[in-house]
């Protein structure tokens, strides 16, 4: 067994299962509409899931509106209107596409249907502010949740009341017209209001929830903006019909299949990891070392994965991303370890702000660091990871892959 080779091959086949043009496809199956079909996408996998119903339905669709992260639109799609920006902090270009996509589904009739096609990075690739806020506002809120160390359920509480179209307010402008949402989830336990904030979902979050959030956090707000987020929420909608399309069990259930067939005893702990990076990634090292010690939970030859989306706090002024310090940290604890290896990486191949999509570490990772003149700890401390695990030859460079269900972390061992 090449367990490097297996856990990078394992995440790789299981994110090409998750690739959206599948899960567009199936879910348009058997759709129809009376009148005018707009299509409007939104997210990392907003260009993949829009040029798959393309395909599917062709000159049905009247117009198509496509808002994706910056390198993330693979080409034109018919006469589709393609918009690149920011993420995970929106920008002007994001408002100006937004509106492109309001003025789109303006004056439609209850016999028109809205396509709606979202995936993860909707909240900061889908932005109409509130009346009285300001996308500095927003910008300025988003950036301390991200420092914060909040989670995506968190932050997308709070965005979705400084927004015009978040938390429901979208299918309401879309009104009368019937609004069909195909959702590749990107959030733990796959809550929908929770995915891009919820555009076309009532919000189910009460209205001291945000209020609460921003006492937890110590997030500076404005006095004006304080009320905004005192506000109650859109209640349930009778014009929308949601799909779940593709999700982080799937990813992982890919990934264990993978494994299975190249020989390994497989276990899946969760698809539901939430915590702090570092701390998720020392769990890991601590089941290797139970592993090694007792074949408890499972024996060698073995996987262990664990789905979900874990947090960084940010202490240092390093460059790197969950996944990565994640790998990072892992790699200290099973320093010294034989045939272990440990493999974390998010299924859009674009980890925090940087251009991989994570790491793969193994028992000789921390030695290597210390020979190369890096100290793996204070890397970690600095949150450095992209650093480190370059000079080590660790980072996973997928590019783009056009799909976002979160993150799949696994841990090989041969003995």
């Amino acid at each position: 067994m090449n367990l490097r080779e297996d856990a990078v091959n394992a995440v790789r086949d299981a994110i090409n299962s998750m690739l959206p043009e599948v899960a567009v496809m199936n879910s348009l199956s058997g759709f129809h509409a009376d009148g005018k079909i707009i299509l409007a996408a939104i997210g990392k996998a907003a260009w993949r899931m829009s040029h798959a119903a393309h395909q599917a339905l062709g000159g049905a669709i009247s117009r198509g509106i496509v808002i994706t992260k910056d390198k993330h639109s693979m080409g034109p799609i018919g006469n589709y209107e393609i918009y690149e920006s920011g993420h995970p902090v929106p920008d002007n270009r994001v408002i100006s596409a937004t509106k492109r996509v309001i003025e789109a589904v303006s004056g439609l009739s209850a016999n028109d249907c809205v396509l709606f096609l979202v995936s993860g990075g909707g909240s900061a690739l889908f932005e109409s502010p509130a009346d009285g806020v300001s996308l500095g506002d927003i910008s300025d809120i988003t950036g301390q949740l991200l420092a914060s160390g909040a989670d995506i359920t968190e932050m997308n509480i709070i965005r979705k009341r400084l927004s015009s179209v978040k938390g429901g307010k979208f299918a309401s402008l879309c009104a009368p017209a019937k609004v069909t949402s195909i959702i590749l989830s990107d959030v733990i336990g796959d809550r929908l209001e929770a995915i891009a904030s919820g555009p076309a979902y009532h919000d189910t979050s009460g209205k001291d929830d945000a209020l609460e959030l921003v006492r937890k956090y110590s997030i500076n707000v404005k006095p004006e903006i304080m009320k905004l987020l005192n506000r109650p929420g859109i209640g349930e909608l009778s014009n929308v019909t949601s799909v779940l399309a593709g999700n982080c069990a799937g990813l992982c259930c890919s990934a264990e299949d993978f494994l299975k067939k190249k020989g390994y005893s497989v276990v899946t702990l969760t698809t539901k990891l939430s915590c702090e990076a570092r701390a998720a990634g020392e769990n890991f090292a601590n089941i290797a070392k139970e592993i090694a010690a007792t074949s408890h939970p499972i024996s060698p030859p073995c996987a262990v994965i664990m789905g979900g989306e874990t947090v960084v706090r940010i202490k240092g002024n390093g460059k790197g991303g969950r996944n990565q310090e994640m790998a990072l940290a892992a790699a200290i604890g099973i320093e010294g370890m034989k045939d272990t290896v440990f493999v974390s990486a998010g299924s859009d191949g674009t980890d925090g702000p940087t251009d991989a999509a994570g790491g793969v570490v193994d028992g000789d990772t921390a030695e290597k660091l210390r020979i190369l003149g890096i100290d793996p700890k204070s890397a970690l401390d600095n949150n450095d990871s992209y650093n480190a695990l370059s000079a080590a030859g660790d980072l996973i460079i997928t590019g783009p892959t056009g799909t976002n269900v979160n993150d799949i972390s696994i841990l090989l061992m041969n003995s």
